[in-house]
């Protein structure tokens, strides 16, 4: 009979969801403990709501913690009673101290969504999609009181199409990472696998995003936009100013395309009418597929045109 890895799963992203499932599946782990965020709140009523983790393990009876400080005494406490041999971290959101760092026997692990040294810190995801990369992938790293700057025992990379929105991202970046996860530990465990050092010169950050980020200035590029609407969604999204004659309302953008061969002057509406909705950019121009209009569902940008008619070559407001 195998013998297990005493695991503590901590996670919290909907990333941590297919790596958690393949973990209790494994025939190489033991999960000896789940924890997740405290539930926040969200939406338009701010009704508290748990994490995509806590949520999923609500729904198929799998017993987790909602824990407020993962360094606190009680939480350490509850480790050591356990005897976990690893810490498996996944999108959790909490930074660990040393004390916690330094108590599982193989350490602490983080599965982090780049290839590290590349993107450390809260929305790598993201990072590569707004930058147009064309591969990304996971990386499983033995954490240190750094961000992002431990070890690396190995990384799992994937091409990118250019056509991955951050949430389709994250749920591909889970099951590539959940597909590794089992042997990977394990030989953590049995210390099969060594690490390698980052190379802190060639490592950049991706800082946390803020509703702000989504606001369109409709004087940079086209293609700049059309990424930052895929990076953004489904939050913040990506949104402007539209002014008529009779309103001024917010419209986020929820699909969009570089329209070729198309330019003008930097928010001009160069197209209007029952089959498209033409933006002009800094450089280029952006069709809207699918917009969502302040207080209504989701449409296409033509059926928005019909009920709100736009006269080509007027003009919307570069930026909020």
């Amino acid at each position: 009979m195998t013998e297990k890895a005493k695991v503590y799963f901590l996670g919290a992203g909907m990333i941590s969801v297919p790596v958690l499932e393949a973990a209790l599946k494994s025939p190489y782990l033991e999960i000896v403990g789940t924890g997740t965020q405290p539930d926040k709140p969200s939406g338009r009523n701010r009704k508290p709501s748990p994490s995509p983790l806590g949520a999923w393990c609500a729904g198929n009876s799998v017993s987790v913690e909602k824990i407020s400080s993962v360094n606190s005494s009680d939480f350490l406490e509850n480790l050591r009673k356990k005897a976990v041999d690893i810490v498996l971290v996944v999108s959790f959101g909490q930074i660990l101290k040393q004390e916690i760092l330094s108590l599982p026997a193989a350490g602490c692990v983080n599965v982090h969504a780049s290839l590290l040294p590349k993107y450390r810190g809260a929305s790598p995801i993201a990072s590569a999609i707004l930058n147009g990369d064309t591969e990304t992938g996971v990386s499983f790293m033995k954490m240190d009181k750094g961000l992002d700057t431990g070890p690396v025992y190995c990384s799992f990379k994937m091409p990118l199409s250019g056509k991955e929105n951050a949430e389709s991202l994250e749920k591909t970046l889970g099951v590539l990472a959940a597909e590794h996860m089992g042997t990977v530990l394990y030989n953590i465990y049995k210390g099969r696998l060594s690490t390698a050092p980052q190379e802190n010169s060639r490592a950049s950050y991706s800082g946390k995003i803020l509703k702000k980020d989504g606001l369109i200035d409709w004087a940079r590029p086209a293609d700049e936009i059309e990424r930052k609407s895929r990076a953004y969604h489904p939050w913040p999204g990506v949104s402007f100013l539209l002014k008529t004659s009779s309103r001024e309302s917010i419209v986020r953008i929820s699909s969009c395309e570089v329209a070729e061969g198309l330019s003008g002057l930097p928010g001009e509406v160069i197209a209007a009418d029952k089959k498209e909705w033409v933006i002009a950019c800094g450089s280029g121009a952006l069709r809207l597929l699918k917009v969502v209009p302040q207080g209504k569902n989701e449409m296409s940008g033509a059926e928005f045109i019909r009920g709100c008619p736009l006269e080509k070559g007027s003009a919307l407001k570069q930026k909020l």
